[in-house]
């Protein structure tokens, strides 16, 4: 099995960083491959150049596709699972992971025709985990966890993914509180990941 967790945190000190270190635990006792795109880590580019624009904006699929996205397109092809782990901000994922779809989802690839290189292939399970201060019942109470489902569910991950789904560790304005349960849930991934594989 192989699995792709692409991760968008700056802090090491952050509680998103240790939901990251019990995911790779968990995981790690598998005895899958876990590959990680650490964006900040990466100082991964977030922002589409001009020429990028012209190649996306006008569906130009002739022109050339970033080294940086092809590697990240390559690590898309490898994988059997993906994980999108971020903390909430402003009711969404950080730019840096924004930019990761806006750049690496390329015309031709992700969406759009082409005849001249590969098509994304299908990824048989998307995992979204997102660390959010308020908890759940309160961004259910004002609809921003649905909102933020139908974003990354629908859109980013889409058809792209045969089964997805979207964790939100919320409540970590009083960590002590959330903690344990949070790592509980971070557990029994693996078994999760099975079932659809």
């Amino acid at each position: 099995m192989n699995i792709l967790i692409v991760y968008s945190h700056p802090s090491k000190k952050s509680y998103t960083f240790q939901v990251l270190e019990q995911l790779k635990t968990a995981l790690q006792k598998e005895n899958w491959n876990i590959e990680i795109s650490d964006l900040y880590e990466m100082n991964f580019r977030s922002d589409m150049s001009e020429d990028e624009y012209e190649r996306e904006g006008f569906a130009k699929t002739q022109l050339p596709i970033p080294v940086d996205v092809l590697a990240e397109q390559e690590k898309i092809e490898k994988a059997d699972c993906i994980i999108f782990l971020y903390p909430v901000w402003w009711s969404d994922c950080p730019a840096k992971l924004k930019g990761w779809f806006d750049r690496v989802y390329a015309v031709g690839y992700a969406y759009g025709q082409n005849e001249i290189s590969r098509k994304m292939k299908t990824i048989p399970f998307g995992l979204v985990i997102c660390t959010a201060g308020h908890p759940n019942a309160f961004l259910n109470e004002i609809e921003i966890a649905q909102s933020m489902e139908k974003i990354m569910l629908e859109d980013r991950l889409g058809k792209r993914f045969i089964h997805k789904e979207m964790i939100i560790l919320g409540g970590t304005l009083e960590l002590e509180k959330v903690m344990n349960e949070h790592f509980k849930i971070i557990s029994k991934i693996p078994k999760k990941i099975q079932s659809y594989s």
